[in-house]
């Protein structure tokens, strides 16, 4: 099959012959949201949502949003109907996108490009996702990025004949289905294993009386050396001859290390400050504080920074892995709520965690049970993470091909078919 050359924002794509190339503003028609008077507060309810950049791009979908509209709010807003996509077009989240599942409106951060008989509404989403990129880039550099309405129109879209771009988002939304079933299932894991740790964790049994060998504990108390603060340096570009910086913001909340934006320290102090198997630190400072991470060796080597402290127990009174979960624990956060907020800036200090008490079995032994039962839980849904992982970057491989049309979809069997 011939392919032919679009040029489309600053990049050259091969398309095939039989495909058409259109800019969005003559495709369909867009329309930016508006906000409704924030000064009647009638405006605004529970019934109808209302949406913002912070609302899109976690799910294709958009079932929920952090504001909502009352009939009236809604009555003189301007309404998206059911298949609209939504596209942020203002600030740093410039290119979030999601598809309105019913009748919905926005903010004017947002755009909003109306379904019609043109095209495939599923189809045009995922291409317009596949093309934020591209998009973004448009804003430039300047104070507040911003890709205006007419910009954005002027985009330049590909598509194949109505009944490809069926087969096409429906291979694409088969995906998404797989990914969401994959995470409701990681939810629902999580749960579970909430409330086991709740029963675990507490010193009461089912039936409300004291577990046989709990003592409460002070963590001064099962600590072997005194609490030690970060070190106080600027991160840099990761360099791999240098060592990587353990930052707050390098905390995922379920207390793992995330790589997304990895950094290195260059100090000569960094040497003081590596953590070790078994090394537990707490967030100091700010609204992430209480927020806790156990050193990996896997993670491999890490220098901590300054608005973390390491605490290291005294594995003869209490395993770090127990401690490491019973700082996700309600009880936990209860206290760090109420001993963070005494001042304007939320934080915990050294000598304050050593005052940290909490219900722990006595016998060691008791304790590795209770983290063997709590890690197997915690492996099984790091695995279903993973799963997610690999299905999204299936996902993105399979946007590249079918949205370029280097692999043709059978339109009745949704089957690949070699054109190339």
């Amino acid at each position: 099959m011939e392919l032919r050359e679009v040029k489309k924002v600053s990049k050259v794509y091969m398309f095939p012959e039989d495909w058409m190339t259109m800019r969005l503003c003559d495709l369909a028609d867009i329309v930016t949201g508006s906000t409704p008077p924030t000064h009647d507060l009638s405006n605004y309810g529970d019934e109808f949502l209302f949406a913002s950049p912070a609302d899109l791009g976690s799910s294709k979908y958009i079932d929920e949003t952090e504001k909502k509209l009352s009939a009236k709010g809604f009555k003189y807003s301007r309404k998206f109907p059911k298949g609209s996509i939504l596209f942020t077009c203002i600030g740093s989240t410039i290119g979030k996108s999601g598809m309105a599942r019913f009748a919905i409106t926005s903010n004017q951060q947002i755009n909003a490009v109306l379904p019609n008989k043109n095209y495939n509404s599923d189809f045009l989403f995922y291409s317009l996702s596949y093309l934020s990129p591209s998009i973004k880039a448009l804003a430039g550099e300047q104070a507040v990025p911003l890709i205006n309405k007419t910009q954005f129109g002027l985009t330049w879209v590909t598509l194949p004949t109505l009944p490809e771009q069926a087969a096409i988002a429906t291979a694409l939304s088969d995906m998404d289905a797989l990914i969401a079933q994959t995470e409701t299932l990681i939810a629902k894991k999580k749960a579970i294993k909430q409330g086991v740790m709740q029963r675990l964790l507490s010193p009461v049994d089912a039936d409300g009386k004291m577990k046989e060998g709990w003592v409460e504990r002070r963590l001064g108390d099962c600590m072997s050396t005194s609490p030690q603060y970060g070190l106080n340096a600027s991160a840099t570009a990761f360099d791999q001859s240098l060592p990587a910086y353990l930052r707050i913001t390098d905390i995922t909340e379920d207390g793992k290390y995330s790589t997304k934006n990895i950094a290195s320290v260059n100090s000569p102090l960094s040497s003081f400050f590596y953590l070790q198997k078994g090394d537990i630190v707490f967030a100091r400072t700010g609204a992430s504080v209480g927020k806790t991470y156990l050193y990996r060796i896997s993670d491999g080597p890490l220098v901590f920074a300054g608005f973390l402290i390491r605490i290291q127990c005294d594995p003869m009174i209490l395993l770090s892995e127990y401690l490491f979960y019973y700082t996700h624990s309600k009880p936990y956060y209860d206290w760090i709520t109420a001993n963070s907020m005494r001042s304007g800036q939320p934080g915990v200090n050294g000598n304050e965690y050593q005052e940290l008490r909490f219900w722990m079995p006595h016998d060691v032994e008791e304790q590795l049970s209770t983290v063997k039962g709590l890690q197997g839980m915690s492996d099984e849904i790091d695995h279903l993470g993973l799963k997610v992982a690999k299905l999204s970057e299936m996902k993105q491989g399979m946007m590249q091909s079918l949205l370029t049309g280097k692999i043709r979809i059978h339109q009745q069997t949704h089957e690949p078919a070699t054109t190339i």
